[in-house]
């Protein structure tokens, strides 16, 4: 199995789609967080930071470093990555918990784990994190740190306080997107660090992203049953200190945990995927992250019409801890327009480069603009370099736009739409199918903040999927060679279009200067 043959296996057509059969069996619907059962629940602190650093300052780069990690730091990275933000009742009891950042379906495979060594307020261990009760359950006592930093091949990991690792449960989200499920694994957990990094750029404690590592290594010391859930990236978190002390080999976990539904359906495909992006030794791991990439230059279309948009707006006005409570995807776009400044502020957000151990330049932006003050309808590439959308072809795509989305409505009603395209075959001649994990992560990271951005300029995002050809065939010849990835979708709500129910969670003031 290779990325390329996974790629193809999974992509929608209008006839894969009408041909699937697939139906959403609700009596086997997963329970929506991890519940490990034979171990003490600590619970967190919900008096939280507001993180009131405006979000643009967040996203634009890092706050002074902080000197330590204290654990209400790392509480408010906790929640305002994963936590519980609003639970929305309906009319026979039923009720939805939203989290803090978005996942398709609604289906929030991704778990959070946090390996701590120096965290004020917390005893050295491996840690899972449960947002469904608000607590730490710890996996393993003492400092792992150096273990981990092992598996990563990357010695800063014994001198940063705590280190979050992020896993993905396959079936959470395989049981409504079957095998596709693989490529929603980095979608979300890229949509989730968008949070993460964002945050903990804001607290000062310098967010570094690790996306290679031994996978085996880690999952074993998470005590994961790795054909349910893999690890899928690393974050550093806080100001180093002294190193870790080498430990003695650790034994293997297996601690109980509540089944997720009564049964279970298996996708092998999903499996191929994983064991053929995996990195098997630290060896591997360095000379994987030394590979060169440069990304291929994109040369300017022939008599090409440039847009030049508005500078970036150098602040939201909305605090990134209130940016993120209010988030939630919107499910009906009105017509109304957006103004340049809101595009090109978001654009300018979702391309921002973060500190990662890979390169990221690995997706490219194409839009449809259906709805911008300023800017024609039509298809656009943009060029961050310059912050220019490079004109397609001009006209009304809207009915296009909602037919590459899987013929939904909201992509043609919103005012603009993001497709992220990738030259898929270049990344994993450079990377192997461990670059097939990077591309759907950049872009999923790349849509987080996009959300972001939209949500602190008082409009509304969605991701959605889309029919994979048929957008490489629309914005071709300009794409040709390349492969759609992800898509997100930018409007003002219409009536009824977003939950926004006040959180029950407390803020606390941050003392002053």
């Amino acid at each position: 199995m290779t990325a390329r043959e996974y790629h193809d296996r999974t992509a929608h057509s209008p006839a894969s789609v009408r041909t699937s059969g697939h139906t959403l069996e609700w009596d086997i619907k997963p329970f929506p967080f991890k519940i490990y059962t034979d171990l003490a629940a600590q619970v967190l602190p919900r008096e939280l930071d507001p993180v009131a650093t405006d979000t643009f300052a967040a996203l634009a780069g890092p706050s002074p470093a902080a000197t330590a990690l204290g654990l209400s730091e790392l509480v408010a990275v906790l929640y305002y990555a994963a936590g519980v933000t609003k639970k929305k009742t309906y009319p026979g009891g039923g009720e939805v918990l939203f989290r803090a950042a978005a996942s398709t379906g609604a289906l929030y495979q991704t778990e959070v784990y946090v390996a701590v060594g120096d965290v004020t307020g917390l005893e050295p261990g491996l840690y899972h994190f449960c947002p469904g009760d608000f607590t730490l359950r710890r996996l393993r006592a003492g400092d792992v740190r150096a273990a981990l930093a092992e598996s990563a091949a990357d010695d800063s990991i014994r001198r940063r306080p705590a280190t979050l690792v992020l896993t993905a449960i396959y079936w959470r989200n395989a049981w409504k997107y079957q095998a596709r499920a693989y490529r929603h694994l980095f979608w979300d957990s890229g949509t989730m660090l968008a949070n993460v990094l964002a945050v903990g750029d804001a607290l000062g404690l310098a967010p570094r992203m690790l996306t290679g590592f031994v996978d085996a290594e880690v999952n074993r010391l998470l005590g994961l049953d790795e054909a349910r859930e893999a690890a899928l990236e690393l974050v550093a978190l806080g100001p180093e200190g002294a190193p870790a002390a080498a430990s003695a080999p650790l034994d293997a976990i297996q601690h109980a945990t509540m089944p997720l539904s009564s049964s279970e359906v298996d996708y092998p495909l999903i499996h191929e995927m994983q064991a053929a992006s995996r990195l098997d030794t630290a060896a591997v791991v360095r000379a994987w992250r030394s590979r060169e990439w440069s990304s291929p230059t994109q040369p300017l279309s022939a008599n090409a019409a440039l847009v030049t948009l508005p500078p970036p707006r150098p602040r939201a006005g909305r605090g990134l801890g209130e940016t993120i409570q209010r988030r939630g995807s919107t499910r009906q776009f009105g017509h109304a327009s957006l103004t340049a400044e809101e595009l090109g502020t978001t654009l300018w957000a979702a391309a921002r480069p973060v500190d990662a151990d890979v390169p990221g330049s690995l997706v490219d932006l194409y839009l449809i603009v259906n709805a911008v003050d300023g800017v024609a309808s039509g298809s656009y590439f943009y060029r961050p370099d310059t912050h220019t959308l490079e004109t397609l072809a001009r006209g009304d795509f809207r009915n296009r736009s909602a037919y590459l989305c899987l013929e939904q409505p909201l992509a043609g009603d919103a005012a603009a739409v993001i497709y992220w395209l990738a030259p898929l075959d270049a990344i994993t001649r450079a990377f192997g199918d461990r670059g097939y994990r990077l591309v759907n992560l950049r872009a999923g990271l790349a849509g987080g903040r996009a959300y972001l951005a939209a949500y602190a300029q008082g409009f509304g995002a969605s991701g959605l999927t889309f029919y994979d050809g048929h957008v490489v065939e629309f914005f071709s010849p300009h794409a040709a060679g390349k492969d759609a990835i992800f898509v997100t979708a930018l409007g003002r709500s219409g009536v009824g279009g977003r939950v926004n129910i006040d959180s029950t969670l407390l803020t606390r003031r941050r003392p002053s200067a």
